[in-house]
């Protein structure tokens, strides 16, 4: 039984280590931070500081998932998201809209999978972002 836990704890952290996750935001304090966590956790990240150079760093570096603030510095990440979503190759992929303001309904409507309010734990991320590379 040991070795079969063993086992999937193995596969868990393989696919953890192979998960792409672009972080929108232009906090450096939060970004960094993220960053750090995120790699610690496996991930391969992805640090975009503004709304429009979105597209072009996904064409280059397809993420599994996108975690992206809602002011950004030049545009709404709900303006970047709907540009995504109608975007074919890109409309798939599950982005988490973030915000220290409940923007939620908006940012649902918009096309988000998740919406979390700041300050939010981000501890809880890695099981947050697997849940949505999962489906």
């Amino acid at each position: 039984m040991q070795d079969g836990s063993h086992r999937l704890s193995t596969l868990i952290h393989q696919r953890t280590i192979m998960s792409k996750v672009m972080i929108v935001d232009d906090d450096r304090t939060t970004v960094m931070l993220l960053q750090t966590l995120l790699e610690l956790d496996g991930f391969d990240v992805t640090i975009v500081p503004n709304g429009s150079a979105v597209i072009a760093t996904v064409e280059h570096s397809l993420p599994d998932v996108i975690l992206m603030d809602y002011h950004l510095t030049d545009m709404y990440g709900v303006e970047v998201l709907r540009d995504l979503r109608a975007h074919p190759a890109f409309g798939q992929i599950p982005v988490i809209i973030t915000s220290g303001m409940d923007v939620s309904d908006e940012a649902m409507d918009a096309g988000a999978n998740e919406f979390l309010v700041k300050p939010f734990e981000p501890g809880d991320l890695p099981a947050l972002f697997n849940k949505h590379i999962a489906k």
